[in-house]
C-alpha cells in the first residue's frame, strides 16, 4: 500500500456537502470527475487506494492544506478526531490546549454549535462511504465491460470486496458515535434523492449483514496473506464483527453476546499472536515488525508516502515537552542513525496531551508511583510495574490545566518517535519537513481487542465473571507480556480496566465506559449531535435526542 499511495487520485465527484451526494463537482484541483476517472485499468487500484488512505489523508497535495475548510489541517484528519471523540471524553485523556472543542469534549458541554472533532469524523465518514458507494457504482460487470477492461473482473471483485469493508467501516464510525446518521447505499445515490435515516438497529442489522457477507466462504474478500497489509482481509471484517456484537445491546437494545464470542473466536484461531514487545507495537517500524502477528487492520503512516499531521504524528509530539524528550532519550538510549545518542525522541513537542491522574490511580498497576515529584521522572519503578506503562511524571499531577500549555501531570509516551533498533529520524530543516512526521502506523484492531471480546461476552453470558479457562488464558497471554499474574476469576470490571491499560489512547474507552455504565455523561451524550449543516441541507434528517 505504501507503495502507491503516494501516488493516488480522487476517482469520483466529491462532496460540497455531506448529504448532497455524488453532485459531480470536484472538491479541489486534484479532483476528478467519475467520466474520466476510469481511463486506463490502473485507475481501479488507485481508487481503491484512495478510499482505503482516507482514514488519514487530508488532501491528495500538501497535508498541512485540508480539504475541508479548517484552520488547522491536521484537526480534520479522521483518526487524529476519531480518537478525541473517544477517549477525550473520557477519564483516559486530557489535552492542554485552549482550543474550544477540546473544552467541551472533555467537560461534555459539546452541542450543536461547530466542533471540529465532530465536524470532521462526520464529513470524513461520509465521505468515505461516498467514495466507497461511488466506486461500487463504477465497477460493476457492466461498466467493466463498457470500457474493454473485462480482463480485470476478477480483481476489481475483490477491490470491491474491500471497498465494501471500508463503507461498512465508515458507517460502523458514523452509527456508534452519531446513532441514526444519513443512509444511502450505491443503489439509491445520485440525483435529487437525498438520503434519509434507516434509525440505529436498523443501521446495525445493515452493518452486520454485510460483513457476514464478506466473511462467508466463497466471498470474494481475502483472505489473510492473499494482499499486502495494510489492506483490510476476512479477518478485519470478522473483527469488526466482533466489536459490532459486542455493543450490540447498546445499538439495538438486546445483547448478542454469544455471536461476540463467536465472531472473535473466527480471528483468534487464524493464526495471529501477540507480538512479543509491547512497546513495539507503537514504534516508528511497527508496520514491519507487528503486521505478521498482532496486527489485524492498521491504518498506514509514512514520513515519505503517507504524511499527516493527525494520527500518529500528533499522539508523539501532541504529548512531549523539551524536558520529556530529553528525559526519555537518555532513558530509552536512543541513536541517531549514523550513530551517537540522540537528544530526542519526539521530533517536535507541542506539549498538549495529559492523562488524568485518577484514571493512572484506578487502572495502572505501578510499583513506588510518585505522583508530586519535581521535574521529570517515570514517576514510578519501571521494573516492578506494568511493562505496558509507557508514563512520565511531569510533577504536581492534580494540576494538568495550569495554562493552555501545561508543563505539569502525567505524560504518556507510548508514541514516542523511536524505531525496534532505537534509532530516531534525524532532525531536518526547512527543505526536509519529513522527519516532522510520524511513521507508526495505527492499528485499528489488534489481537488483544478479540481476547478482550472473548472474555468479556463469556463473562456476560456468566452472570458477569468468567472462570472460562479458554477466556482466561487468552487474558493471561496479554498478563503474561505485561508482566503481571492473572486472577482464578474475571469480572466485566476486572476485564475492562485491564483493557484500559492495554488500549490507551487507542479510541475504545469511550465503548468500554457506555458498555460498563460508568461514562460521567447525561445519557443523551451517549452520541454526537448530527451536524446541523446536513440538517438545513436534507429536510429528511432529524436530530438526536437531547440536541
Amino acid at each position: 500500500m505504501k507503495k502507491y499511495i503516494a501516488y493516488l487520485f480522487i476517482v469520483l465527484a466529491s462532496l460540497t456537502s455531506c448529504v448532497k451526494l455524488l453532485d459531480k463537482l470536484p472538491l479541489n484541483d486534484y479532483d476528478v470527475t467519475s467520466e474520466s476517472a476510469y481511463n486506463d485499468a490502473a485507475s481501479y487500484l488507485r481508487g481503491l487506494a484512495y478510499i482505503n488512505a482516507y482514514y488519514s489523508f487530508v488532501s491528495i497535495g500538501d497535508p498541512g492544506n485540508a480539504d475541508l475548510k479548517f484552520d488547522d489541517a491536521g484537526q480534520s484528519e479522521l483518526i487524529r478526531q476519531w480518537i478525541s471523540l473517544n477517549d477525550l471524553c473520557t477519564d483516559a485523556m486530557d489535552i492542554g490546549w485552549g482550543d474550544s472543542y477540546i473544552k467541551d469534549l472533555a467537560a461534555h458541554t459539546w452541542t450543536t454549535a461547530d466542533n471540529n472533532a465532530i465536524i470532521a469524523v462526520y464529513t470524513r465518514a461520509m465521505k468515505g462511504i461516498t467514495l466507497a458507494n461511488e466506486f461500487l457504482l463504477q465497477t460493476t460487470d457492466e461498466k467493466l465491460a463498457s470500457r474493454g477492461h473485462q480482463d480485470y473482473t476478477s480483481d476489481v471483485h475483490r477491490y470491491r470486496a474491500e471497498a465494501k469493508f471500508h463503507r461498512a467501516m465508515f458507517y460502523y464510525i458514523m452509527m456508534d458515535l452519531f446513532g441514526n446518521p444519513p443512509f444511502a447505499d450505491e443503489s439509491n445515490i445520485g440525483g435529487e434523492k437525498l438520503p434519509v435515516q434507516i434509525g440505529r438497529p436498523a443501521l446495525a442489522e445493515w452493518i452486520e449483514g454485510e460483513l457476514k457477507a464478506l466473511v462467508a466462504d466463497g466471498s470474494d474478500l481475502a483472505a489473510k496473506g492473499q494482499v499486502a497489509y495494510p489492506r483490510p482481509n476476512k479477518d478485519a471484517a470478522w473483527a469488526l464483527l466482533a466489536r459490532l456484537y459486542l455493543n450490540w445491546e447498546v445499538y439495538t437494545g438486546t445483547p448478542k453476546w454469544t455471536e461476540a464470542k463467536e465472531a472473535a473466536d473466527k480471528v483468534i484461531k487464524n493464526g495471529y499472536s501477540l507480538h512479543s514487545n509491547y512497546r513495539e507495537l507503537f514504534m516508528q517500524d511497527n508496520g514491519a515488525t507487528c503486521s505478521g502477528d498482532e496486527f489485524i487492520f492498521a491504518i498506514d503512516y509514512d514520513t515519505n508516502n503517507a504524511r499527516s499531521w493527525g494520527g500518529t504524528t500528533t499522539l508523539s509530539s501532541g504529548a512531549f515537552n523539551d524536558d520529556m524528550n530529553t528525559m526519555l532519550s537518555a532513558y530509552l538510549g536512543a541513536t541517531l542513525p549514523e550513530g551517537g545518542a540522540a537528544p530526542y525522541v519526539s521530533a517536535e513537542v507541542w506539549n498538549g496531551y495529559h492523562i488524568n491522574p485518577d484514571f493512572v490511580t484506578a487502572n495502572f498497576e505501578m510499583a513506588d508511583a510518585d505522583f508530586t515529584a519535581a521535574g521529570c521522572t517515570l514517576g514510578y519503578n519501571a521494573a516492578a510495574s506494568d511493562k505496558r506503562i509507557m508514563l512520565c511524571n511531569m510533577g504536581t499531577a492534580a494540576a494538568v490545566f495550569a495554562s493552555d500549555k501545561s508543563d505539569t501531570g502525567w505524560k504518556c509516551w507510548k508514541w514516542a518517535k523511536i524505531s525496534s533498533d532505537g534509532t530516531v529520524i534525524p532532525r531536518g530543516g526547512d527543505d526536509n519537513p519529513d522527519w516532522k512526521f510520524s511513521s507508526a502506523d495505527f492499528a485499528i484492531f489488534r489481537l488483544p481487542e478479540m481476547y478482550y471480546i472473548y472474555a468479556e461476552a463469556d463473562a456476560r453470558l456468566n452472570n458477569g465473571t468468567t472462570t472460562d479457562a479458554t477466556a482466561l488464558g487468552y487474558i493471561k497471554q496479554i498478563r503474561d507480556r505485561a508482566g503481571l499474574a492473572t486472577p482464578a476469576s474475571m469480572t466485566v470490571a476486572a476485564i475492562l480496566k485491564d483493557k484500559a491499560v492495554e488500549y490507551l489512547w487507542e479510541g475504545q474507552r469511550r465503548q468500554d465506559e457506555i458498555r460498563l455504565g460508568i461514562f460521567d455523561a447525561n445519557p443523551d451524550r451517549y452520541v454526537y449531535p448530527i451536524l446541523e449543516s446536513d440538517r438545513s441541507a436534507n429536510p429528511n434528517l432529524e436530530q438526536n435526542k437531547g440536541y
